[in-house]
């Protein structure tokens, strides 16, 4: 049978059947398997598009009857332990309001048509992967019958259920309040709250909590469990808000417990639109709105606290070979996002919209229009066309001096130069932006016509030190070409540089027989960015260690809607040979205090704490708690999938807690597991 824990607290399992939200069904396990057995047929009929021709609807009925009658009605509005199958034709998977569905059917994004529903009957297991609910009915002519009965119900337009009158009334606003912009300001001294992917405007990664030490963390151990029916890319950077958790899993948005990881409610993105990539690494939060972007190019907003959606706005294409990625920013009443889509040829840019409404502010061109600052460095001006310069992780923000910080990826095609011979601004710069205007304020180029796909892909931590024996505004600058460069915010120089992987054969570019070098096309920073710990004054930086063997097409490369536009190729080196490294730097000099070769790459997000440990996975599937002062790993656990996603910890009734994300990471990188959340706590005392 399929795993019937939707979620879970250690040692307290729950059913997934629920008649409401977060309510066990008191029955026993006996007639539990009778529910399922009827549920499953009686469910299922409920996502029919139009019936078999040949479908007898009277012996239907009576297959209803003697199956499903004990949990459905067919009254409108009326439900029992399963939803009304009253106007079931046409509807959308999971889509019947006032019931909570399981996030299978809630996440299916199906209509049940004939087609469908046929196949679900079938084999539900199949058509719907992770359903708890197993059916299997062989016979045609049965499946052919329910379908013809449950026609007879009404079209889903005439019974469509209709939310109630204050939710409609209310539309657009929100019914939650915060976090405020002051909150927000103060998120890097919040122990309760975990407001930015990267923590806080500053991207340091730090919280100040010490209850988790070098001396008990050995004890950590799982507080609960949430786990989805997706396998599919995990990199979302969670975020908690007075004790509730907000995710990302694809098109879905969940929020959960931040302590009990029992779900609160799970909004699914209806799609609209093509779909290049499906990754996503997260929410905004801001004055009782929850913001995202979705793969088919949609800015939304939702209701923090009932999930439902208060506004969108398309804002990106497929067509232009954009998708929507990055964890969005929330400044004041504006809502900072941008597209990526380099490697299919997209030309990029970076806007404010307004956190009401969603409206364009302003936008600022990453590959610039002709007669903009930097055109001219595509001498050939057509290749600006499908530049690139995608935005595919956190930005950084100075609030004091209002300065937005944008990391700019790879130029396009990202194997043939020549196709665009220039230094190609502003891609691979770190590109400093007054918020509130978008007006470019500087920029710094790092890889001025990259022939490698070597992005800059983090502009944080941002914190201030005396270097070089002189008090200076710093910015972290690091990306997939495996260096950690230091920059003075004010006179834009870099202080120092180090490599974070393997260099070799660096400067080779692409040739029609192939070059290897490091990094390959995975190594280096990738999309989570380095710790850092302003007690200790250090950087902890995870990265990642992979070589491979570039090659480019023997002719310029053509656009093509919808495909790479690469104009080469990348063969990593074997798989096994891939590592990664967890290192410890000395943020005011450069200099390397600990560091440690890792058997698999470190694309997790890494916390620092200031009780002297950090928090971070890998994927081989372990979650890791490490003493910060000399990188021995004092605790791991198995998760059951691969750590790509943030890692984050937050204090809950003065319990601190550590959640990690885990399941399958991408494509390139693979993995394995259902997207999930796992929390750690140290065990509660005994009372004696």
């Amino acid at each position: 049978m399929t795993e019937l824990l939707k979620t879970s607290s250690i040692g307290a399992p729950k059913p997934l059947f629920t008649s409401r939200a977060g309510e066990a069904l008191p029955v026993h396990s006996d007639f539990r398997i009778r529910v399922i057995a009827t549920l499953v047929l009686a469910t299922a009929a409920l996502f029919y598009g139009q019936a078999r021709a040949d479908g007898d609807a009277a012996a239907g009925k009576t297959v209803f009857a003697n199956q499903c009658a004990s949990c459905h009605t067919t009254e409108v509005g009326k439900n029992g332990f399963g939803p009304s199958l009253a106007g079931v034709s046409g509807r959308k998977a999971g889509s019947l309001a006032g019931f909570a569905y399981s996030p299978a059917m809630a996440q299916a994004g199906l209509t049940w048509d004939e087609k469908n529903l046929d196949e679900f009957l079938t084999s539900s297991t199949q058509k719907v992967p992770g359903t708890s609910m197993p059916v299997q009915l062989p016979s045609a002519s049965d499946r052919a019958n329910v379908i013809a009965y449950l026609k007879t119900l009404g079209p889903a337009s005439a019974a469509a259920a209709t939310p109630p009158a204050a939710a409609t009334a209310a539309a657009g606003t929100p019914s939650a309040q915060g976090p405020t912009q002051n909150e927000l300001l103060h998120a890097a001294q919040d122990k309760q709250n975990w407001l930015y992917a990267s923590k806080d405007y500053t991207g340091a990664r730090f919280v100040e909590l010490a209850q988790i030490t070098p001396k008990n963390a050995g004890q950590l151990r799982a507080a609960c469990v949430y786990r989805s029916n997706t396998a599919g890319s995990t990199q979302t950077n969670p975020l908690v808000y007075k004790g509730v958790m907000y995710l990302t899993i694809d098109k879905a948005t969940v929020a959960i417990d931040a302590a009990t990881c029992r779900e609160r409610w799970t909004y699914n993105w209806e799609q609209k639109g093509s779909v290049i990539s499906p990754a996503n690494r997260g929410v905004a939060l801001k004055d009782g709105r929850l913001v995202r972007g979705t793969a088919d190019g949609y800015l939304i907003a939702l209701d923090m606290a009932k999930g439902t959606l208060l506004w969108s706005q398309k804002i990106a294409d497929a067509k232009t070979s954009q998708y929507l990625s990055m964890p969005p920013l929330i400044y004041e009443d504006l809502v900072i996002y941008g597209p990526a889509g380099a490697d299919w040829g997209a030309k990029n840019w970076i806007g404010a919209f307004k956190l009401a409404t969603g409206e364009q502010v302003w936008r600022f061109n990453l590959i610039p229009d002709a007669g903009e600052p930097g055109a001219e460095t595509w001498t050939n001006q057509a290749s600006r066309e499908h530049g690139g310069g995608s935005l595919w992780t956190p930005l950084s923000l100075d609030v004091k001096k209002g300065v937005l910080y944008v990391p700019v990826g790879n130029p396009a095609p990202d194997f043939y130069p020549d196709a665009r011979p220039g230094t190609n601004l502003y891609t691979n710069s770190a590109v400093a932006l007054d918020v509130k205007t978008g007006k470019l304020l500087w920029y710094r180029q790092f890889g001025p016509n990259d022939a490698n796909d070597r992005d800059l892909s983090q502009v944080s931590p941002l914190f201030s030190a005396t270097v070089k024996g002189k008090p200076r505004n710093l910015l972290t600058a690091s990306g997939k070409d495996g260096l950690l460069r230091m920059v003075d915010r004010d006179s834009h120089d870099v202080l120092y540089e180090l490599p974070i992987t393997t260099r070799t054969d660096f400067d080779k570019v692409p040739v029609v027989g192939g070059v290897h070098g490091c990094p390959g096309l995975l190594g280096g920073m990738e999309w989570n960015g380095p710790a850092y710990s302003p007690p200790t004054r250090t950087l902890y930086v995870a990265s990642v260690d992979w070589c491979g063997t570039f090659t480019k097409t023997d002719k310029p490369p053509e656009f093509t809607e919808h495909a790479h536009y690469y104009g080469g190729a990348v063969t990593p080196d074997p798989r096994e040979q891939a590592r990664g490294w967890l290192q410890a730097i000395d943020a005011t000099t450069g200099k390397l205090r600990w560091k440690k070769q890792w058997p698999t790459p470190l694309v997790a997000g890494i916390t620092a704490t200031s009780g002297g440990m950090l928090f971070t996975g890998d994927l081989n599937n372990d979650f890791l708690a490490i003493d910060a002062s000399n990188g021995k790993t004092l605790y791991r656990f198995n998760t059951g999938g691969s750590i790509g996603g943030g890692v984050i910890s937050y204090e809950i009734g003065g319990k601190q807690y550590v959640a990690t994300t885990s399941g399958v990471v991408s494509g390139f990188f693979g993995g394995s597991g259902t997207s999930a959340i796992i929390v750690f706590a140290l065990p509660s005392p005994t009372s004696h």
